[in-house]
């Protein structure tokens, strides 16, 4: 059976992305730091749970054993976002959090499972976001850290051209998910629904899902060096429209 892991699986596009990789036959290694969460879903999808907090090396490490020697899909998506705040009152803390899970958190996984990748003729599916593009009011932490997680993406697709492993990334832009703006805005519900106020269909953890599956399993020649995912409503990063 193929295998694939999922990291950041609690809970959103992970959980989703997880979901279907188990409807389309994978066995699923549901990756994350929240135990109850992805036991319960591991459990409904046949997979396995494994409890992982990407920035510590010695839970990645438990994490590449329990894979093994083979691993045919990895998605990269524990990451997100922490304040809005503008550069001249930035939270460096916050950023080093960002930074710690989106770009170390990244690669210390990709790093712990690519002989296992190598082995097994895989791909790889970093999730990145539109805020990689370019920057944004209040989102300079977040956008570096994104951009930089992009930036691993396109070295290891140059460093492994001669490997049998393809390197994906794709790019969502508003996805309303459970916890993503509420994260961001420190549990506060209020600045996290006003993020999608007015915008009739921000795309969801399932349409990104199906995005992420969707590239995963293209035959073995086809690689989707990077998807860009936005709903109808958002024609820009800074161009969305509300009724």
């Amino acid at each position: 059976m193929r295998t694939a892991v999922v990291t950041g699986a609690s809970s959103g596009i992970g959980e989703a992305t997880a979901r279907l990789l188990a409807s389309d036959g994978f066995r699923v290694v549901c990756a994350a730091r929240r135990v109850e969460r992805i036991e319960h879903l591991a459990n409904e999808i046949g997979g396995l749970a494994v409890a992982c907090d990407v920035t510590i090396p010695g839970d990645v490490a438990r994490l590449a054993k329990v894979v093994g020697d083979r691993c045919d899909v990895l998605v990269n998506n524990a990451g997100g976002a922490i304040g809005l705040e503008p550069v001249a009152e930035a939270d460096l803390v916050a950023w080093e959090t960002m930074l710690q899970t989106n770009l170390f958190g990244t690669t210390r996984v990709t790093r712990a499972l690519l002989p296992a990748l190598i082995e097994a003729r895989s791909v790889m599916v970093f999730v990145t976001s539109t805020a990689a593009d370019w920057g944004y009011e209040g989102g300079a932490g977040y956008c570096a850290a994104k951009a930089a997680e992009r930036s691993v993406a396109e070295a290891l697709r140059l460093e492994l051209v001669d490997q049998p492993v393809r390197i994906t990334e794709i790019c969502p832009g508003m996805v309303h998910t459970e916890e993503f703006s509420l994260t961001r805005f420190g549990g506060d519900q209020a600045k996290a629904d006003a993020v999608y106020d007015g915008v009739a269909e921000p795309l969801t953890a399932a349409d990104v899902a199906d995005a992420i599956v969707w590239m995963a399993t293209r035959p073995s020649h086809v690689n989707v060096d990077r998807m860009t995912i936005r709903p109808r409503a958002q024609a820009a990063q800074y161009k969305v429209h509300r009724g």
